[in-house]
């Protein structure tokens, strides 16, 4: 009888909404083991501008622009790191699990949403999008 195939994880998916999007300082194209774009997304939330960065809040009627991408397990705590919830966590931010649609999807995806403490002294991100915002140059918190 032959050996069973070891099942292959299923990739888990995470919405990137700041530097981690494509071009940000921190694209996650960049990372490995390497993602896989899925597609654009937005979801209810605020975005809020932390100076180099921004923070999102979720819920509420605005929209915060994004993008899906399929991760392979081995790169979630490189994103915990780079999210301050690696080895020295802080409270800046909690990791969450919302449904996002994805194109004709619906795909359950990490997010990384700001502590509102920390997004209470800020300024929102017209629009929503963080990478809109550095093209038109956002003036520093």
């Amino acid at each position: 009888m032959p050996e069973p195939t070891p099942a292959v994880p299923a990739p888990r998916h995470v919405f990137v909404y700041g530097t981690l999007r494509r071009g940000g300082i921190n694209d996650i194209t960049r990372l490995r083991p390497a993602p896989r774009f899925v597609g654009a997304a937005r979801v209810a939330g605020v975005l809020y501008h932390l100076g180099t960065y921004p923070g999102m809040t979720l819920g509420g009627s605005e929209w915060v622009q994004g993008e899906v991408y399929a991760i392979d397990p081995a790169l979630e705590p490189v994103l915990d790191e780079i999210e301050d919830l690696g080895s020295h966590p802080t409270d800046e931010y909690t990791k969450r699990e919302i449904d996002v649609a994805v194109d004709a999807r619906v795909l359950r995806c990490l997010v990384y949403e700001i502590n509102p403490r920390y997004a209470q002294p800020a300024l929102r991100v017209p629009g929503g999008d963080w990478m809109q915002a550095l093209a038109q140059q956002l003036p520093p918190r």
